[in-house]
């Protein structure tokens, strides 16, 4: 189980990255923040694109940094977002996150003062496919 230290600076890293959203369109920021296998955060925010749907999600920007950084597990990860409902990875994250997070990886999800809701990977993406299924042991 990690530190409840670690998970509050991984939620303040996707705090931090939301404030650099560039969401000219939809006017909806969005911060994420993945903690890898050595402890290192990598946050990432959403970029939109005139093109439409161009963008990049905040997870994805996040996993893009891990991996630039030599990243290849996810231990934990942190999504903010402002909304009514806590805002979750769309379906696209979340399999994004599956290729370097296992079942059981702790997904928090904040708003810009408080966890709203806790999850695992595995119960926002159950029965999910991954790199298992491509190379079986």
């Amino acid at each position: 189980m990690l530190e409840e230290s670690i998970l509050n600076a991984l939620v303040e890293a996707a705090r931090s990255a939301r404030a650099q959203a560039y969401a000219p369109y939809s006017k909806f920021a969005v911060g994420a923040a993945v903690l890898d296998d050595t402890g290192r955060i990598h946050a990432g925010c959403n970029v939109e694109n005139a093109a439409y749907p161009q963008g990049v999600c905040a997870e994805a920007t996040a996993l893009v940094h891990m991996v630039m950084a030599g990243g290849r597990q996810v231990r934990a990860v942190a999504v903010v977002g402002d909304a009514p409902e806590p805002v979750t990875p769309c379906g696209g994250c979340r399999q994004k996150i599956r290729e370097f997070a296992a079942d059981d990886v702790p997904v928090l999800i904040a708003d810009l003062h408080i966890v709203r809701a806790r999850y695992t990977l595995g119960e926002l993406l159950p029965a999910s496919f991954g790199p298992s299924h491509l190379n079986p042991v």
